[in-house]
């Protein structure tokens, strides 16, 4: 039977490489650690590894237990340090997932009045995934993920919390600033700058440019929303950011923005949770606070 101590040796040794390294990690002795995954091949009757050099590589099966490990480990992790909170007095601690970048500020004005009405409640954001926010939101990683882009899931439900438009932001004096609109072609001799992410995840490249086989001079990316809107405030670039975001600015007197496209670009901001029951007892309170905190 595959066991808790199981999943965390499978895991220490493909992460360490070695036998010996792993039960370093482990704090186990090298023959404990060996005479377990010794034993659990044996149940099965199958191999979980196979000797490359002095390091080892997973085989089929023991990629099948990886799997188990990634998403199992976390869960208990995760209780682990609810139970901990709970002798300490405390409630727990709530993990939000970030796909939407520039929500960052829009976030920060439901955290604060979060934390005032649950002292006893720690919020952590996480804007990177190993395998993408729905899947950390499934495997347990995060209790919260806030997208634009809601993938279907059976187990994970989705509330609309509030809708707004993709715009491109430019430099008051941008020739592009006389146009009512801007089309695909506009941007051809444009720097375009966004978010390190994939262009795929980019709706000015997935739902504008590339629909229409269009791309820009040239691509840069910037971690920072700050920083982005200072590079196309020296007219160094444009980019496309939420328009609640430009009006919400203290000082955009540099910045305008046009739609993509005569219609516009519409888009939702989603928190997706799991459809189990609100085992923290506190999540679907933060989603009724933050659908009451428009952008």
């Amino acid at each position: 039977m595959i066991d808790r101590q199981h999943l965390r040796i499978v895991k220490a040794i493909q992460t360490q490489g070695t036998v010996t390294d792993a039960a370093k990690s482990l704090f186990l002795t090298q023959s404990a650690l060996s005479h377990a995954i010794k034993k659990l091949a044996a149940t099965y009757n199958v191999p979980l590894w196979e000797k490359e050099g002095r390091r080892l590589r997973l085989t089929q099966a023991g990629h099948s237990v990886m799997a188990l490990a990634d998403r199992v480990l976390p869960q208990f992790e995760h209780t682990e340090e609810q139970l901990k909170r709970f002798s300490e007095g405390k409630q727990g601690i709530l993990r939000i997932g970030m796909e939407c970048h520039p929500c960052f500020e829009w976030l920060l004005k439901v955290v604060a009045p979060f934390l005032k009405a649950y002292p006893d409640v720690d919020v952590d954001v996480m804007r990177a995934f190993s395998f993408g926010g729905l899947q950390a939101l499934h495997g347990y990683d995060i209790d919260l993920l806030l997208t634009p882009d809601p993938l279907k899931l059976n187990t994970i439900t989705y509330t609309p919390v509030f809708e707004y438009e993709q715009v491109l932001v430019m430099h008051k004096m941008n020739t592009l600033a006389d146009k009512p609109f801007i089309t695909p072609t506009d941007l051809a001799n444009e720097t375009l700058i966004t978010y390190p992410v994939e262009q795929s995840r980019l709706d000015v490249f997935s739902q504008f440019l590339t629909p229409a086989q269009c791309s820009v001079k040239r691509h840069k990316t910037i971690e920072t929303t700050e920083i982005i809107l200072q590079m196309v405030a020296a007219d160094r670039g444009v980019t496309a950011l939420p328009n609640w975001l430009i009006d919400e600015l203290d000082d955009n007197t540099n910045l305008v923005y046009r739609r993509l496209g005569k219609h516009g670009l519409p888009k939702t901001l989603y928190i997706g949770h799991r459809k189990t029951n609100d085992a923290l007892g506190f999540v679907e309170e933060f989603i009724k606070l933050a659908c009451e905190v428009r952008a």
